[in-house]
């Protein structure tokens, strides 16, 4: 789920450029780009898009019956929620980094100015949560 996460939010986001770029970009202007979008054309962007939202509620409907059953520790939401949230920016922001642009992307520079410690500290909260969960399950005193 955390695997497919980016792709979909990428897939539902869209293409950020903006319709003055895509204007100019008609009339034969060249596009900036912080990086290059990568596509496998209109029909594979789709797929791709399709089958990563359809993996994301499948691996939530699992997780959710087996959640409900008894079997998975509630604890771990917690940490699924954090990289969940990670996936959701890298999704995101690939979608601004990949934008055209006539000159400086700007949004570019924002998303990693913010987002980037944001995605960081999900990270350590994630991982510390997990540390804990795994100490537990196990009986380590985790104090």
């Amino acid at each position: 789920m955390v695997l497919a996460t980016p792709v979909a939010t990428s897939f539902l986001v869209g293409d950020q450029t903006d319709a003055e770029a895509l204007a100019l970009a008609a009339q034969g202007e060249r596009l900036d780009y912080g990086l290059r979008p990568v596509t496998l054309g209109p029909a594979g962007d789709l797929i791709l898009g399709i089958v990563a939202c359809a993996l994301v509620l499948l691996a939530l409907g699992v997780l959710l019956r087996e959640s409900v059953a008894g079997r998975l520790d509630r604890g771990w939401w917690w940490v699924l929620a954090q990289l969940m949230t990670i996936a959701v920016i890298v999704g995101f922001s690939w979608r601004v980094v990949t934008a055209g642009g006539i000159g400086a992307n700007i949004g570019e520079g924002l998303v990693i100015i913010f987002f980037g410690p944001i995605a960081l500290g999900l990270l350590i909260g994630s991982a510390v949560q997990a540390d804990r969960l795994v100490k537990r399950h196990w009986g380590v005193d985790v104090g």
